[in-house]
């Protein structure tokens, strides 16, 4: 259809300059028609040039980058703090997002391993969920603090004064979704001057394309992905 339309506007200027067709011989409007005919021409190219494929279009063919490097951490736990995002049974569960389901045993490690060295864990909830929705095996002891947000867990809640006033430095970032509390909670974080380590074996969401695509975007936002660090579970020393 380009090439139809293009080979049309050629056609008619080269028709329109022609002496059969143009009997008059004024040079000035030779020239504009000329010049009309060019641009004409020029606008449709460029026309087609934008609007020839859009990443839609193209979706098919996109090649997936280089993977991030995923890095060994050594943090204090003195400074540390173990963000657990959502983990509910809502949400968490074998029918709507069966990766976070296992996910828990993974998660539930890191934690013992976090208490075991007294770094703070910090929970969230979103919706309607209850701290009694929490996945047993990683449902919070007396005293960690929830936040209940949507995305965002900074959003209106009291999540960085309780960072701040424990004087952390690097929050762990762990939970479900990755496109959703990971990554905007993490993100706000390292806006917010944290270090932000996200072992990508603790996150999860209904697709590898989406937590694919999340690990990517933490580490590659020219914002704040200097400050983002992925790992695995495994290899994060407290």
């Amino acid at each position: 259809m380009k090439e139809k339309i293009q080979r049309r506007i050629e056609v008619f200027c080269k028709g329109l300059l022609s002496w059969r067709l143009f009997p008059f011989r004024i040079p000035f409007l030779a020239g504009g028609l000329a010049l009309a005919c060019l641009l004409s021409f020029l606008t449709k190219t460029y026309t087609f040039a934008q609007t020839k494929e859009t990443i839609v279009d193209e979706w098919a063919t996109v090649q997936a980058p280089k993977p991030p490097e995923l890095k060994p951490v050594t943090v204090d736990p003195k400074v540390t703090a173990l963000l657990v995002l959502d983990i509910v049974k809502q949400i968490c569960n074998a029918e709507r997002r069966p990766r976070c389901v296992d996910s828990v045993p993974k998660i539930q490690g890191l934690l013992k391993q976090a208490r075991a060295k007294g770094v703070a864990v910090i929970y969230s909830l979103a919706g309607q969920a209850t701290p009694a929705d929490i996945w047993k095996e990683v449902a919070p002891l007396g005293g960690e603090p929830v936040v209940r947000s949507s995305a965002d867990k900074f959003f209106r809640t009291d999540l960085e004064k309780i960072l701040t006033d424990k004087g952390i430095k690097t929050v762990v970032v762990v939970g479900t979704a990755a496109h959703g509390a990971v990554l905007y909670t993490g993100s706000e974080a390292a806006k917010r001057g944290f270090k932000v380590i996200v072992p990508v074996d603790g996150m999860s969401a209904e697709s590898t394309y989406i937590e694919q695509y999340t690990a990517w975007h933490l580490v590659n936002n020219p914002s704040y992905g200097r400050e983002v660090t992925l790992t695995r579970i495994d290899m994060i020393q407290f």
